[in-house]
């Protein structure tokens, strides 16, 4: 059956109003017809079979049944990202979706590359919420990630908000005119940190660098409100390789992906 997401607003009196995207999707590219049948997810936990009956600009449809989903991960990860250049942003959102992330905050760091405008942010942060959406919905997942507009990482760091495991991604490097080159000691490795298990619903967040890293300063910053800062191996990963891998490995040793 065919599957689509829906806002929860868009549901009122057992009837469901499709957005301008989603009816598009319905008429042109899979040229559904009344009395078809498809699957809306609320983005909320909530799947809802539809009978449609009007399609066009705003298709609608009859709701014939609603079911519950329990397919999200025990582990609520917050991907705190430094925004990189060119399109990895949506990559690396696209890949956070389904490896089952809960949130994805995108930071503005020392090395961060781009520089925008705060409105052209926004207008970024709502490309990437389609993403997640799409993402969402391919890979058939109940919830939609929200996807936060950039701010800088000093913010983030000063909300201080809790979770049960805060960790830090550094490769450790000693930047340019400190020492090039030399390797400062990260003190841990990311199994090190790991616990063996976590309370459902536990809360991690993972914070990841971009091309050049982050800055010492950055890194002691976050050590001071409580991240433990890790390395995860002997090599050093891209920026948009980083947070999925490290999502991945707390999905299989802490959530769902077993």
């Amino acid at each position: 059956m065919r599957r689509f997401t829906i806002a929860p607003e868009r549901i009122e009196g057992g009837r469901v109003v499709f957005d301008r995207d989603e009816s598009r999707h319905i008429v042109r590219v899979l040229r559904l017809r009344p009395g078809d049948t498809v699957l809306a997810a609320d983005g909320a936990g909530r799947d809802y079979t539809v009978r449609l009956e009007t399609v066009g600009d705003a298709a609608t449809g009859t709701v014939l049944g609603v079911t519950a989903r329990a397919a999200e991960s025990p582990l609520r990860v917050t991907l705190v990202q430094s925004v990189p250049k060119g399109d990895k942003m949506e990559r690396i959102v696209r890949a956070a979706t389904e490896l089952g992330v809960a949130r994805v905050i995108p930071v503005l760091t020392e090395r961060t590359i781009v520089a925008l405008e705060p409105g052209r942010w926004r207008e970024r942060a709502r490309r990437w919420q389609r993403v997640a959406k799409e993402a969402a919905k391919q890979c058939g997942r109940a919830l939609i990630p929200a996807v936060d507009a950039p701010r800088p990482l000093v913010d983030v760091l000063a909300l201080d908000e809790p979770a049960e495991l805060k960790l830090c991604v550094w490769e450790g490097v000693v930047p340019s005119g400190e020492g090039a080159g030399q390797a400062r000691p990260l003190g841990a490795t990311l199994a090190a940190n790991l616990p063996r298990a976590l309370p459902p619903d536990a809360r991690v967040h993972l914070l990841v660098g971009p091309e050049g890293g982050l800055a010492s300063q950055e890194v002691d910053a976050a050590r001071a409100r409580g991240w433990s800062v890790v390395g995860i191996g002997p090599r050093i990963l891209r920026t948009e390789t980083a947070g999925p891998a490290l999502l991945a490995i707390l999905q299989s040793q802490l959530g769902d992906m077993k």
